[in-house]
């Protein structure tokens, strides 16, 4: 059986990620695994995901960063398994074109062409799919060499930063940081009083870390919609207000990064 192609969006116009998905919908060959405006996001989501295809845009002015920020960073430090990047722009200078391409750009579409449009993008890749799938579906080569502790740090705490961002943890909160450093400790080893050995690393005391830590999930729990709750976070809910405690989020995502869930 043919395998779906995964699709990941990285656009700040709405309406274009409203008709991709939309259109994406509609097909079983192809399936849509994530959309983000902001090129830091779409680095985690894609080394975390690893999409056989990205739709990236270069200009991501209400997100943050931009596409090309983005193919650098693949470049310099490549995922488990390398995407095929199809850029579409409105930008259409030949320079930034040939940039784009020595960062690993595999094709770009101008938004300009006259049968632009979200299907004809969706439509090239699934022209594609059996090609892409059998030369990008492969592992990157990696060396021998097992990982470093500071090596599997930086990728627990990408997969962190993922998972905080799919329920809606603002990184404005401040129990955002609190929160990642605690889940790291807590898939290490466990660790009694994790607030207070959170507190003297900032020099806080672990009542207002574990108060930040709290205001950030019930922020959370109040604004993101429900059902990305329901979806990202699976694990029973004690707590009579309906929001996980502190010790049960911790906990919950320190055993998904031990387990690799």
């Amino acid at each position: 059986m043919d395998q779906v192609l995964s699709i990941l969006i990285v656009e700040d116009d709405p309406q274009a990620c409203e008709e991709i998905a939309t259109y994406i919908a509609t097909l079983d060959d192809v399936a849509l695994v994530g959309i983000t405006n902001n090129s830091s996001k779409a680095e985690l989501m894609i080394r975390d995901m690893l999409p056989d295809t990205i739709i990236l845009d270069l200009e991501l002015h209400e997100g943050g960063g931009n596409g090309l920020s983005l193919l650098k960073a693949l470049h310099d430090a490549p995922p488990a398994k390398m995407p095929y990047i199809l850029i579409t722009t409105n930008n259409s200078s030949a320079i930034t074109y040939e940039a784009a391409r020595q960062l690993g750009a595999d094709f770009i579409l101008s938004k300009h062409q006259n049968d632009y449009s979200a299907q004809s993008v969706v439509d090239f890749l699934r022209a594609l799919r059996h090609v892409i799938q059998k030369h990008y579906g492969k592992r990157t080569p990696t060396s021998n060499e097992p990982e470093s502790p500071a090596q599997k740090d930086r990728r627990d705490t990408r997969r962190i930063c993922l998972e905080l961002d799919r329920v809606g943890i603002s990184t404005k909160a401040k129990g955002y940081q609190y929160l990642t450093d605690a889940i790291l400790l807590a898939a290490k080893t466990h660790t009694p009083n994790l607030c207070q050995v959170i507190g003297e690393k900032y020099g806080k005391t672990d009542s207002s870390v574990e108060r930040a830590m709290q205001n950030a999930i019930a922020r959370a729990w109040q604004t993101t919609p429900i059902d990305d709750l329901l979806t990202f976070y699976t694990a029973k809910i004690s707590s009579g207000k309906g929001v996980p405690t502190v010790t049960e989020f911790i906990y919950y995502y320190a055993h998904k990064i031990k387990n690799g869930g």
